[in-house]
């Protein structure tokens, strides 16, 4: 297959190094091979006798008339130069859009496909037990079971569970502390009646596990202390238990649940967190004859790391003991996202389970971190000068200066009473701009900074930054409600 593989100047000697061993001609059609025109494109094909056209992914214009005159399929190749290695030997191979970049058209084809795996693995899956639809165990995907602790004291229940299952919760686990009494419990679950997915009731406390039996399909916990007084009416129920040990061992308990007629099970072998017997703990999943619960939410709390990578981590230990319910919970601010976050790792497990290791599966978990770094083309310039440092002394703005907070998913600037709100920090500023609120280059470029650093703490679910800058006065007061406090700049 002969490639035209028009290119600019400045990315040239990249693409040449890449085309190289391949049927394929480099032609420089201008400094930025982004401004190729459709009138140079048609030129250049009329030269030679080419099967496929790969132009930049940063191409703006339609190539539709000339591959329709030309017969020649134009398709649009990646952005940058350097990720080319990774394309060119998919042309005529692999489909590639005429109009999306092509490492966002292949990397989107990619995870549909995976998840189309994930889907079908799971609708094939044959579990040990199915709770109101849910396949638990046997080859089926891990399922992730979202804890709300408290759950008696959340005022939108409802609306916290729902949220929990849109985030990829396969089970909704509602907790209940020393101070709830049975009329909360079934408060809360009555509440719940019009939510299908499966929720499950967390308390050892027989009154409690009792009256939340007209709902739920499944309890956590019992041992040997309870199961003599509730377990026949969670057998009656027809729920399913998760069983830990106690003052008994675990296949102990587990017999004893048996024999209250209890024939849906889950074993708890109970993991620890990191520095009180992890991986001692870990010795203590084995065969009891039924499901495997894995309780990650504990090690991925009492741990002060990313959870996105801890939770990936623990998923994989998971597979590897065969746990088939994982547990996850969002109960610290470093944990919000983890139930997210634990969906995709068992999704990741699904598909790793023919290969040696969870990589290059389609999906994935990386968040700040690149798969590939992009070997960029050196910068081009004469001369160059060290930057001085910026004088102390503030000159303010006369235009007055802005209150820079978040609000959900919208950054919000104030200034004089009047607020511009907008989810990307560039339209923000654009707007800002444009209605004259801004009089000094030096406030203009500060600001632009500030608005970007709301929007990376909407992306991440963090906090403003405080760190100290030349225009930032006294803390504000916070003008959003997932933040801590505003930005004055």
């Amino acid at each position: 297959m002969r490639i035209l593989l028009p290119t600019g100047a400045a990315t040239a000697e990249t693409v040449r190094r890449t085309a190289a061993g391949f049927d394929a001609d480099v032609v420089v059609t201008g400094k930025i091979a982004s401004f190729l025109t459709p009138r140079a494109l048609r030129e250049l094909i009329a030269k030679g006798a080419y099967d496929a056209v790969v132009v930049s992914g940063m191409c703006t214009v339609s190539f539709e008339a000339v591959e329709r005159e030309t017969g020649v399929p134009v398709y649009r190749g990646p952005r940058h130069a350097a990720d080319l290695a990774w394309i060119l030997p998919l042309v005529g191979k692999t489909p590639l859009s005429r109009t999306v970049p092509a490492e966002d058209f292949l990397r989107a084809g990619k995870a549909k496909d995976a998840m189309a795996l994930v889907v079908a693995a799971e609708r094939d899956a044959e579990p040990e037990f199915v709770i109101r639809g849910t396949k638990i165990g046997g080859n089926s995907r891990m399922k992730v079971l979202a804890e709300i602790m408290d759950a008696h004291r959340v005022e939108d229940i409802g609306g916290r569970v729902e949220q929990y299952f849109s985030e990829g919760a396969d089970i909704v686990d509602l907790g209940f502390g020393f101070d709830a009494t049975p009329d909360d419990v079934k408060r809360v679950f009555s509440g719940l009646e019009e939510i299908d997915g499966p929720l499950a009731v967390d308390t050892q406390d027989p009154d409690l596990i009792r009256a939340a039996l007209s709902r739920a399909d499944l309890v956590l916990s019992l041992q040997e202390t309870n199961i003599p007084k509730v377990g026949k009416d969670v057998a009656r129920a027809g729920a399913a238990a998760v069983v830990v040990p106690g003052g008994k061992t675990l296949n102990a308990n587990i017999a004893k649940a048996r024999r209250a007629g209890i024939n849906c099970i889950v074993a708890d072998p109970l993991l620890q967190p990191v520095g009180s017997g992890l991986v001692t703990s870990l010795g203590q999943f084995k065969d009891y004859g039924c499901p495997l619960f894995f309780g990650a939410g504990n090690v991925v709390e009492l741990l002060d790391a990313d959870s996105v990578g801890t939770n990936a981590l623990l998923a994989g230990m998971a597979k590897e003991v065969g746990a088939s319910v994982i547990f996850s919970s969002e109960h610290s601010d470093k944990t919000q996202g983890s139930i997210r976050e634990m969906r995709k790792s068992t999704e990741m497990m699904v598909l790793a389970r023919d290969r040696p290791y969870p990589k290059d599966l389609g999906i994935d978990l990386l968040v700040l971190k690149e798969k590939r770094r992009r070997r960029e083309p050196p910068l081009e310039y004469e001369t160059a000068i060290t930057a001085g440092r910026m004088p102390d002394e503030i000159i303010y703005d006369p235009k007055g200066n802005f209150r820079i907070g978040i609000e959900g998913d919208q950054i919000v600037a104030v200034i004089n009473g009047k607020a511009v709100r907008g989810t990307r920090w560039q339209d923000v500023l654009f707007t800002l701009l444009s209605q004259g609120h801004v009089s000094l280059l030096d406030h203009a470029g500060y600001l632009g900074r500030e608005l970007y650093k709301a929007e990376l703490a909407i992306r991440y679910g963090r906090s403003l930054s405080r760190t100290g800058s030349f225009r930032e006065e006294s803390p504000a007061v916070s003008c959003g409600e997932n933040n801590s406090g505003a930005r004055v700049v």
